[in-house]
């Protein structure tokens, strides 16, 4: 698996693999006036992450971060 004949002749290698941020959602927050908005609303906890998968397969994270984000504009503030 993984490998195919090349038209050259040769054996040819490929991976699948890709890096990107993710973010989960880990329930609801305090409910608190925004700094930015000034409206009181419930907030949403989060945590994001980087992440490597190889063949779709999460290998390694990194960079993990919790914060809250408000329900009217979205400002975020670290958990």
């Amino acid at each position: 698996m993984g490998f195919a004949q090349s038209p050259y002749g040769g054996v040819v290698l490929f991976f699948i693999f890709g890096l990107g941020t993710k973010q989960k959602y880990l329930g609801a927050g305090d409910v608190r006036a925004c700094p930015r908005c000034h409206d009181t609303t419930q907030w949403t906890r989060m945590r994001q992450f980087k992440q490597f998968t190889l063949f779709f397969v999460p290998v390694a994270r990194w960079k993990r971060q919790q914060f809250e984000v408000c329900g009217i504009c979205g400002t975020t503030v670290a958990a």
